[in-house]
């Protein structure tokens, strides 16, 4: 019988630093009242510490996946970690990851997709699983999105949280696991939304500091425009090709990026506010973090057999949406 891939268990890190709406207001002129309504989000969590960097939310993500799903660090074959909030350039952080989690010598690498990074990630994952090649792979969305925030632009600096969250993959014979998968992308999004500096194209320099070109740039009406009405087709064309209708959808599972995106995914898609998963509230926009985060936080109320649509928009520009039947 064919193989698919099953979320077989999930676990999320958030630091234990707050950063409030109000700590905001005292750093740019903000208040609670005009981040609430624009975005839906009230605080966000932010990793503090010397040397404390996305690979270390990461493995706090990875060791409690590990202890509750009752699985041997041994016994994983791949890791892959999504994030734009490498440690370094290189190593990647999923090696990190594996070391700091005692997971031996085996292959891990990072995807960079931007707030689609996840989806990417899990889409890979699942083709090593299905392929019969291996029978255990983590999965993990991880941002630090603090270290590259510019806490005097009000414009971003409001949006951003750091967090991490992973899931394991195992195969099955059932009718679970990761059923289907679309994923697009469009360059033409490059200055939108981006980190200019850094990179082979505009190499670390005075200049570069100084023009805080290694800071998120973010053009919040195109990037809003472009999400909405993306996020929301894309959704949408899944459930189409696998003749879904609201009704059969358990939960959307979507980027954490803005309420009023997320609103209009949830009605272009047919389904209420009681079927979304939402806590953006609680940590802002944790970039490829926030749809396994989300996982994470609603588990309890998941069902084995539910239909989940997630969905995703991201810089680049990057975007898509999968069904998942969940299989626990």
């Amino acid at each position: 019988m064919k193989l698919k891939a099953a979320i077989t268990g999930v676990h999320g890190y958030v630091p234990e630093d707050i950063l409030t709406n109000e700590d905001l207001a005292k750093l740019v002129e903000t208040n609670d009242e005009w981040i609430v309504t624009r975005t839906g989000i009230k605080e966000r969590h932010i990793q503090r510490g010397d040397g404390l960097a996305t690979s270390h939310m990461a493995s706090e993500a990875v060791k409690g996946l590990l202890e509750k799903t009752g699985t041997d660090p041994k016994d994983i074959e791949l890791v892959i970690c999504a994030t734009v909030t490498p440690d370094y350039m290189f190593p990647s952080t999923a090696n990190l990851v594996c070391t700091q989690c005692g997971i031996p010598t085996i292959g891990s690498f990072d995807i960079l997709a931007a707030c689609s990074g996840f989806l990417y990630a899990l889409s890979v994952g699942s083709q090593f699983i299905e392929s019969g090649r291996y029978k255990k792979v983590i999965v993990i969305g991880a941002d630090k999105m603090s270290a590259i925030v510019d806490y005097t632009d009000r414009t971003t600096c409001v949006l951003f949280g750091d967090g991490a969250a992973a899931v394991l993959l195992e195969p099955t014979t059932e009718d679970c696991g990761l059923m289907d998968f679309i994923l697009r992308s469009d360059g033409t999004g490059e200055n939108h939304l981006i980190m200019k500096g850094g990179g082979s194209r505009f190499p670390a320099s005075h200049e570069t500091v100084d023009k805080k070109w290694h800071n998120i740039h973010q053009e919040g009406p195109s990037v809003f425009k472009f999400a909405v009405t993306n996020m929301a087709d894309v959704s949408a064309e899944i459930m189409e090709k696998n003749n879904l209708v609201g009704d059969d959808v358990a939960w959307l599972v979507p980027h954490q990026a803005n309420k009023r995106i997320i609103d209009a995914t949830a009605r272009r898609m047919g389904i209420g506010d009681e079927k979304v998963m939402l806590n953006i509230q609680n940590y802002g926009n944790t970039t490829a973090a926030t749809i396994p985060l989300c996982l994470f936080d609603y588990e309890k109320q998941i069902k084995k057999g539910d239909n989940l649509i997630l969905a995703a928009f991201g810089g680049g520009f990057t975007w898509g949406a999968a069904y998942v039947k969940w299989a626990y």
